[in-house]
């Protein structure tokens, strides 16, 4: 039997090529005749650099950039040869990421994303002609994305884009079109893909900004104000922008039939810097789908008889836009069994039938109640990955 082990990261630090690795141990322990192959996947968030150079290999290039309140924080571009340059992938997480911020308050109010700026700058840096961005929701600064703006525009950056979300209600409509227009013209000639994990937009009651409320280190009063100043910012640098392609592929395209770009799905990861990015011509669409592509999911499955996918939370979020979603919609035309294993597993077979999944296992039994700790996860990982090729494996 072939089995491929296609799955996301789990909780804590267990990464995805870790997590494949121990359910594909565990299969081999319990079914050694099997062939079983790992395809470390990715949403787009945390682990989309580890991912996609697990697969496809590269050149990983560490450079060091400002974090979201200024600390110097290391980061990592991976550069894939190819066509017209190869791909450079760059994960926000790293620079953006919500572990960066000890004073979540603070860098919510003040923090930028200066550091993702540099991180695209370095990726423009390796020659590649297409730029992936993995964004993710919630990140420490919350700046509509200005900071990684100013970055991109060099000179031409006004100071109230580095000086974080409040900042920007007192951006003037003077010199933002130049500032945006400098910005497309260092990505002239790229293209810039989002790979989001997250499709909320920047502005509005299932915003980013009302992600960031329920933190009670901000609360709802401090994400008010954020939103009424990034209100002003992208409002200006909206009307103040000369007209750009419009390229989102998600649901509701940016900026149409009156919508404004900063209220439209997909605007919201990393802080606002998908806001930016698009409003700079990128394409947004789903990570888990742009890192499957990368990787080549599609081909993997076409060589398996059954796939076994997973994640750290499976619930009814992870049924429209997730790997475990992405996995079982690639896997459904062949009528491969799909088989799903999370630490927390939030639904009924009822709910995951219609993907194509058959069953889905917690790690542990009774995981709602109790995540693996970090020492145990592994092994736990590894004696489910072997019950379930005991129980699937023909």
């Amino acid at each position: 039997m072939r089995v491929l082990v296609a799955t996301d990261r789990f909780a804590g630090a267990v990464t995805a090529a870790v997590a494949a690795t121990a359910l594909a141990e565990g299969w081999r322990e319990s079914v050694p005749s099997d062939v079983v192959r790992t395809l470390p996947l990715s949403d787009g968030s945390a682990g989309l650099v580890d991912a996609v150079g697990a697969a496809l290999g590269g050149r990983l290039v560490p450079v060091t950039v400002p974090g979201p309140l200024g600390a110097a924080v290391p980061a990592t571009v991976l550069h894939v040869p190819g066509q017209a340059g190869g791909t450079a992938f760059v994960e926000g997480d790293q620079v953006l990421g919500t572990h960066l911020a000890a004073d979540r308050t603070e860098a919510a109010v003040r923090g930028t994303t200066s550091g993702l700026g540099a991180l695209v700058l370095a990726a423009l840096a390796t020659g590649a002609g297409r730029v992936v961005v993995g964004l993710s929701v919630p990140a420490a600064a919350h700046d509509g994305g200005a900071g990684l703006l100013a970055q991109l525009a060099g000179g031409e950056a006004a100071d109230p884009l580095t000086s974080g979300g409040l900042a920007l209600a007192g951006l003037a409509a003077d010199g933002a079109a130049a500032v945006v227009s400098a910005a497309r013209e260092r990505l002239a000639g790229v293209d810039v893909v989002l790979a989001l994990s997250d499709d909320a937009p920047l502005l509005g009651l299932h915003g980013a900004g009302a992600v960031l409320g329920q933190d009670p280190a901000v609360g709802p009063a401090r994400a008010q104000d954020l939103e009424r100043a990034l209100g002003r910012g992208c409002d200006v640098l909206e009307r103040s922008a000369p007209p750009a392609p419009r390229r989102s592929l998600l649901a509701v395209e940016p900026g149409s039939a009156g919508t404004r770009l900063a209220r439209s799905p997909g605007t919201g990861a990393g802080g606002g810097s998908a806001f930016v990015l698009q409003l700079l011509g990128a394409r947004a669409l789903p990570g888990a789908e742009v890192v499957a592509t990368a990787v080549d999911l599609a081909g993997a499955v076409a060589e398996a008889d059954l796939v076994l996918t997973g994640t750290a939370v499976l619930d009814a979020r992870s049924l429209t836009a997730s790997v475990v979603a992405t996995v079982a919609r690639a896997a459904l035309p062949r009528a491969l069994p799909v088989v799903a294993v999370a630490d927390e597993v939030q639904t009924s077979r009822r709910e995951v039938s219609p993907l194509g999944i058959s069953a889905t296992y917690e790690v542990l039994d009774g995981g709602r109640r109790r995540r693996p700790g970090a020492g145990e996860g592994l092994s736990a990982l590894r004696a489910r990955g072997g019950r379930i090729a005991r129980t699937w494996s023909v």
